[in-house]
């Protein structure tokens, strides 16, 4: 990392760690704290969706992977007793697996059909959820405990959210901690030579099969990572709402995460971070407009995604450029 993406990543530390906690306290209200959180977990998703199009495919299937990641914790947390921190790892992995299974097949196909088939996923994981006895039909898992104490060695490291005064602050600084690793993780892929050889798929996957890269493996895994991305974001939703239905990630939610994709801009890591952001509080802001919401908001979007084809980041390399 150069000076310039260090203090860039310092001033982005300080600002959800520090100053959008002051600037809520300050204003007293505390509802923002909840609508953080579910931007933060939606770009977790998010980036999940990112990965798959840097290899260079379409993912329209992120919100089956939420939700079969919010069932295994619910399931691990009321049927197992499970302390929820460690069903957090456990969903993403679940997820990760059962990408791997359906990828393998599938990610054989060519980008278009790709995405045609990862469209239904998440109505048939909706349809599974219905259906399977483990995950209570229709009715869902419902009250599901806060989380619980995680002490190491008798040192508490994160208290019970239950004793706690205000638990939407643990939850908004346990969301962007989660947050902040993913994108870690996610940059650091993405900048190593696993990622030069993903990037590789995006351009010309006859030309790099010819060179010896291992085209199907490279899918796959990265198909895995995304899944176990969505995966997590799913668990951490169901401690927040604790509860988890069948319709809690529908196919609305898939197709939202690749605009926050498209939106915040497919070339850049952090894309999906800031698309997420924007369209979540977009949406809002034009709840005012009343039946005109879904025509204003959709016109809006159709407008960026022509105006700026790169995303909303792309603004700052147009500018660096000039400079």
């Amino acid at each position: 990392m150069n000076i310039k993406q260090i203090v860039g990543v310092v001033v982005f530390l300080l600002l959800v760690f520090i100053a959008v906690p002051w600037a809520i306290a300050s204003s007293g209200r505390w509802d923002f704290y909840y609508t953080l959180t579910s931007v933060a977990l939606l770009s977790i998703a998010s980036a999940g969706v990112w990965l798959t199009f840097y290899i260079g495919r379409i993912n329209i299937g992120q919100g089956a992977y939420a939700l079969a990641g919010g069932y295994v914790s619910a399931v691990l947390i009321m049927q197992v007793g499970m302390n929820f921190w460690f069903t957090i790892p456990l969903a993403g992995i679940f997820c990760a697996l059962l990408s791997v299974l359906i990828g393998v097949p599938i990610l054989r196909l060519r980008g278009v059909y790709f995405a045609m088939v990862t469209l239904v996923l998440t109505e048939v994981m909706r349809l599974a959820a219905l259906a399977l006895p483990i995950t209570n039909g229709a009715k869902g898992i419902t009250s599901i405990p806060l989380p619980q104490e995680l002490s190491l060695f008798g040192l508490t490291l994160i208290p019970d959210f239950s004793t706690l005064e205000n638990p939407k602050l643990a939850f908004y600084f346990a969301a962007v901690s989660i947050m902040v690793i993913c994108y870690a993780v996610l940059w650091r892929i993405v900048n190593s030579r696993l990622g030069h050889l993903c990037r590789s798929l995006q351009q010309n996957e006859e030309l790099s099969a010819s060179i010896g890269v291992h085209t199907a493996y490279l899918r796959v895994l990265a198909y895995s990572i995304s899944s176990f991305f969505g995966g997590i974001a799913g668990a951490m939703f169901v401690a927040i709402s604790q509860s988890i239905y069948p319709s809690s990630f529908q196919v609305a939610d898939s197709i939202n995460f690749m605009l926050n994709c498209f939106l915040g801009g497919l070339g850049y890591v952090f894309g999906p971070m800031l698309g997420t952001l924007v369209l979540y509080f977009g949406w809002d802001l034009l709840f005012t407009t009343g039946r005109y919401q879904l025509l204003i908001y959709s016109s809006l979007l159709i407008a960026l995604i022509l105006l700026l084809p790169n995303g909303i980041l792309s603004i700052f390399s147009r500018k660096e450029k000039r400079s």
